[in-house]
């Protein structure tokens, strides 16, 4: 199981729309909206060095994390096991 966050702002529509997908699916994940939090949006920049959203973070079983800068459907449902 990977355990998914989610950095986005409350404006973004690719935001609400990865988020309303992941939900569809029943697909738990930690939303941060990054607008409104601006440590968050320093530690996002930090970790991914990314300053656009939304960008996914997954963390895998082994520790391993790997981030996604937008809603990359396919890639989504790849690592989801949902392809």
């Amino acid at each position: 199981m990977v355990k998914l966050k989610i950095y986005s702002t409350t404006t973004c529509p690719y935001c609400k729309a990865e988020k309303d997908y992941l939900t569809g699916k029943n697909i738990p994940f930690e939303n941060i909206f990054v607008d409104e939090d601006a440590a968050a949006a320093q530690n996002l920049i930090d970790k991914s060095g990314q300053m656009g959203v939304p960008v996914t973070e997954i963390t895998y079983e082994t520790g391993k994390t790997e981030y996604i800068l937008g809603f990359d459907r396919p890639r989504l449902d790849k690592i989801l096991g949902l392809a």
